[in-house]
């Protein structure tokens, strides 16, 4: 199994290839969208590169869940999100970071929601996906 260092430098260089950015704008605590100016058709393409470069499969959903705040499911209304999908988060993003979904909870409006979604998050999904 990997060490936690060797996942980030494979994690680097995929999002390195997939976003254009420079390595050295790849930390643990970059934020995907904000930081990293991935957009939502790049999700896709960061799973289907981590799938070749770890040789895993990743089901859908299950890194990056955008179904979560489907119009129906009650996880969010008026663009806020409830505490019925801040539980899901827990639940669904348990390889994010616990503090950034606590401070989440503290300004629950959905386009916060991207910032749980780190390069840190992604090397322990892959962690516990090696493990």
């Amino acid at each position: 199994m990997p060490s936690h260092d060797e996942i980030f430098e494979k994690v680097k260089e995929t999002l390195v290839d997939a976003l254009g950015v420079d390595d050295d704008e790849v930390t643990p605590t970059a934020r995907l969208k904000a930081d990293l100016g991935a957009e939502s058709i790049d999700f896709l393409d960061i799973v289907f590169r981590l799938e070749r470069n770890f040789g895993i499969k990743i089901p859908r959903n299950e890194l990056f869940p955008e179904s979560l705040f489907a119009a129906d499911s009650g996880f969010a209304e008026n663009g806020v999100v409830t505490e019925k999908g801040l539980n899901e988060l827990r639940i669904k993003l348990l390889h994010a970071d616990k503090a950034a979904i606590d401070k989440l909870a503290q300004n629950p409006k959905v386009e916060n929601v991207e910032d749980l979604f780190t390069v840190n998050m992604v090397v322990n999904f892959l962690a516990s996906k090696l493990s």
